[in-house]
């Protein structure tokens, strides 16, 4: 210690007369500037190791929400479903705000731990690239049928007629779909330049980082985690730092990078229909709660998944890559917002999108937006093509970005041994979907032309309340127009009785809103549900969290989800038991499944390519459908550098399966034929 403290001292007389500085000093500081600049390597390494960790233990996703019960099984305590899944809940007295609480969330490795979230309904900007530039998403028109009628018992009724459509997704009750519009909702993170001051990537009406500068924050995360005490308001958040960078004289001087996330949502091009979700059987949130999985669908803790496919059925299998969710997280732009457009051509290997034009030809794919699947020119040692982002991530989307604040990594490859050397520099953020929610004509519909005054804070915004006005259904007492906090406008008769609730939720039920002409409406708020409870309709759910968990990339997890299919549905798994269980023992009957069937193409006949076959895999559910009459897409395993995506069908005249399209084409363009047969592999 005494040594470290002469030489330091050393150092400094140097430093501050150089002129001065004798051949031992100068030796000095050159051993300090290497130990520094192999310190700094090594915690950049470090860095490194726990995020590898990270990722081979699971997937990106939810890990955990604040601990809020206990009791005699491990299953009773929360994980990342409590009384709701990750904290979801309301707050209809806002336009735009979706209530959602702390969450430990999982993005390509990098662990961190959110403040209150409370995100509102708001998308990156479509003309301007400017970093964190957000607008409002506009919400859906309100049906021509219903600003007709001239009462405002008669619009209500109207109104009902198209929330009932809605609900049945029957539009021959009412033609719903330009009215009900779903946006995609996300997490997205990235590492940014820690030099620059502490800011709010994201909007909430409720909630910020309550800290002066980044090294607050941290400091209050660690006193958060010492003492066991959190933030009442819930403001802290933990959200890493690390050394990106090591520049300057011998790489000694450390350029931080801080991690940092937002939420924002995007208006899918495309209605998304009910029948497109399937909830996901978190059987230890059933146990805790003794829920049916009915009851657990229509419970906020309900979580589901969406069809791989873009169909009205349900198929099971492994053989799903590229799917639905790949083509709405597509539609999302990086950082580089919806003006993005950035090619990953590392080394001159041009990444591709994962579907070709209808004529076959490759599409470069713009990596400025979200994705997770894709192709490149030059086939990898494995023989393929297509190629998924992330080692073992499922559920990782990235974009490329151009923006200076956030933190890019080099890279340099050479043609040959140290020479024609080639360094490139690339900039990704990451992210998962959260939830699918619908806006309404709720948002815009304002019978009583109640008047709206904008931002809560502003002055026009606080007349509202001017007076001690708070809401009764008094001319003295009633609310002056409405703001964005004070979002009350829905005739109370749309609404069925008050619904249950949680804690965090806000808003309340039938209050006093003057109109115009100082007449008191009693109204109720128009801001975003959960579920809404529409009277002489029903329950409809607004919100369908998507959002994938962290647990469900580890092998465990899969271990365990396997044997729980077993058990839940023995019936359509009966083969895989090594003993009959108990249930067949005792006289009842379980047909097994039908097992999955692997099929061979032909050899190629064409003489531009190697002699070659490719396999297909079908699924118990697919051959079933397809003996009923369906044709199914699927594609087949890479050989030769490639692979096809076929239309099947099975021909019940000769007892066998063929494929009637080939890559779009009535061919293959290496000269399989249409027939397909058992394989023996």
């Amino acid at each position: 210690m005494k040594s470290l403290t002469l030489t330091l001292l050393m150092l400094t007389t140097c430093i501050l007369t150089v002129s001065k500085c004798e051949t031992g000093n100068a030796e000095i500081i050159r051993e300090l500037q290497s130990t520094v600049a192999a310190l700094g390597r090594q915690l950049i390494m470090q860095q490194l190791f726990v995020e590898e960790r990270i990722r081979s233990e699971g997937s990106s996703g939810l890990k955990q929400i604040r601990l809020q019960t206990g009791g005699s099984r491990p299953y009773h305590s929360t994980t990342f479903v409590g009384n709701s899944l990750a904290n979801i809940h309301d707050h209809i007295n806002y336009d735009r705000t979706l209530g959602m609480g702390e969450t430990i969330a999982v993005l390509n490795g990098v662990e961190f731990r959110t403040r209150h979230n409370d995100y509102k309904l708001k998308m990156p900007c479509r003309r301007k690239q400017t970093l964190h530039c957000t607008e409002d998403i506009p919400f859906p028109k309100v049906p021509r049928k219903v600003i007709s009628k001239e009462s405002v018992s008669d619009q209500i009724a109207e109104m009902k007629e198209y929330f009932r459509a809605w609900k049945e997704q029957d539009s021959s009750i009412r033609r719903y779909s330009n009215f009900f519009k779903p946006v995609l909702c996300y997490l997205e993170g990235a590492w940014m330049k820690s030099s620059a001051s502490l800011q709010e990537s994201f909007a909430s009406d409720r909630h910020f980082l309550d800290a002066t500068s980044w090294f607050d924050l941290h400091q209050k995360a660690r006193f958060s985690a010492a003492s066991g005490r959190k933030d009442n308001l819930e403001n802290f958040a933990y959200l890493p730092v690390t050394i990106a960078h090591l520049t300057g004289i011998n790489g000694t001087i450390p350029e931080f990078a801080q991690w940092n996330y937002r939420i924002l949502c995007h208006p899918l091009s495309q209605d998304v229909p009910f029948n497109r979700f399937r909830t996901v059987d978190d059987l230890h949130s059933r146990m805790a709660f003794k829920a049916g999985i009915d009851q657990q669908t229509l419970s906020r803790r309900a979580r589901f998944q969406l069809n791989p496919e873009d169909s009205d059925h349900w198929g099971e299998g492994r053989f799903y890559d590229y799917g639905f969710l790949d083509s709405l997280m597509e539609q999302i732009p990086g950082k580089d917002n919806y003006r993005a457009n950035l090619t990953d051509d590392l080394f001159g290997d041009v990444a591709l999108r994962y579907e070709d034009d209808e004529d076959g030809s490759p599409r470069v794919l713009n990596a400025g937006f979200y994705h997770r699947w894709f192709k490149v020119t030059q086939k990898g040692a494995d023989g393929r093509k297509l190629m998924h982002r992330g080692y073992s991530d499922q559920n990782v989307f990235m974009a490329m970005t151009s923006q200076p604040d956030v933190v890019g990594l080099n890279i340099t490859n050479c043609a040959r041994r140290g020479r024609d050397c080639v360094t490139v520099q690339q900039k990704w953020t990451y992210a998962i979907p959260l939830e699918i929610v619908y806006m309404t004509p709720l948002s815009r519909w304002n019978p009583y032309d109640l008047t709206f005054k904008g931002l809560a804070y502003t002055d026009e915004g606080m007349s509202v309340k001017e007076g001690n006005r708070n809401g009764q259904k008094t001319v003295d007492k009633a609310f002056n127009g409405t703001n964005n906090a004070l979002y009350y406008q829905t005739p109370v008769e749309m609404f069925a009785r008050k619904q249950r609730g949680d804690t965090a939720d806000t808003g309340r039920y039938g209050v006093g809103v003057l109109d115009k002409n100082g007449v008191v409406r009693t109204v109720d708020a128009s801001g975003f549900r959960v579920k809404l409870n529409i009277a002489d309709v029903g329950e409809i759910r607004q919100r369908w969290p998507i959002m994938p968990a962290s647990v469900e990339g580890s092998t465990i997890m899969k271990e365990i989800d396997a044997l729980k299919d077993m058990v839940m549905d023995q019936q359509r798994y009966i083969n895989m038991y090594r003993e009959s269980p108990l249930a067949l023992a005792t006289g009842t009957t379980m047909a097994p499944v039908t097992a999955d069937q692997t099929l061979e193409t032909s050899l190629s006949t064409s003489a531009v390519i190697s002699q070659h076959s490719h396999t297909l895999v079908l699924d118990a559910d697919s051959i079933q459908r397809m003996k009923d009459g369906a044709k199914i897409a699927v594609r087949t395993s890479t050989d030769n550098g490639h692979f096809h995506e076929l239309k099947v069908f099975y021909n019940s005249s000769i007892g066998r399966f063929q494929m009637f399209k080939c890559d779009l084409q009535n061919h293959c363009w290496d000269g399989h034929d249409s027939h397909l047969w058992p394989s023996d592999g």
